[in-house]
């Protein structure tokens, strides 16, 4: 158990994270952050991709309830635009880590690279399926980002959220050409090429030197 060798190391509090939405056309990118307790266990947890989404819903409350403290941060479309997806990645990480309003000794992510950004962060490829804290964390940030999907559908009907929770497919590609983007959807993607007919074209962000560069 990763926890278990951070805990004997002498740290304290190790926060699982993990992120959800980065591949979505709308919506926001979401991560993840629990801290578990040493003695107490949740049966069925593992990575949120393996679950149904009734699965989770069915989950969510006991691992909140399970965890010593957990959060979910958040970077809007427009923050992903404009700041590029690594960096919006890390904007919701540091929001997650803040929102658990306790100090942190070491943090396991999800991946290759440190989206934490804390001074003691493990990064491990398929944590999510091995390490409970990052399972636990992958399940809440998926529920709470669904959650904020479904409501959005009420707002934006013409594009199936409640379904496709801003992820790619064929309808909600069908309602971007009917359509065009909605308030929520990532305008620096590519997806944004193929509809520039409406006469919205692609969010393009500046560079440090004033030039333009797509984001995706």
């Amino acid at each position: 158990m990763v926890e278990r060798g951070l805990w004997d190391s002498g740290a304290d509090v190790v926060v699982g994270m993990d992120e959800v939405g980065r591949g979505a056309w709308a919506g926001p990118i979401s991560v993840g952050a629990a801290v578990l307790p040493r003695d107490r266990r949740v049966y069925k947890v593992r990575d949120s991709k393996l679950l149904s989404g009734a699965e989770r819903e069915s989950l969510f409350d006991r691992i909140a309830e399970w965890c010593v403290a957990w959060a979910v941060g958040h970077a809007t479309a427009d923050e992903c635009d404009a700041l590029g997806m690594s960096a919006a990645q890390r904007l919701a990480a540091q929001r997650a880590l803040q929102g658990l309003g306790i100090g942190v000794d070491a943090v396991v992510v999800d991946g290759s690279w440190d989206f934490a950004g804390h001074p003691r962060t493990l990064p491990i490829v398929g944590a999510d399926r091995t390490c409970l804290s990052v399972a636990a964390a992958s399940i809440l940030a998926k529920v709470t980002r669904d959650r904020i999907m479904r409501a959005a559908a009420t707002d934006y009907p013409h594009w199936w959220f409640e379904d496709n929770k801003g992820y790619p497919g064929p309808r909600h590609q069908a309602a971007l050409q009917w359509f065009g983007p909605s308030a929520i959807h990532r305008r620096s993607w590519v997806f944004m090429d193929g509809i520039v007919w409406s006469g919205v074209r692609r969010f393009q962000r500046p560079d440090a030197q004033g030039t333009l560069f797509p984001s995706h």
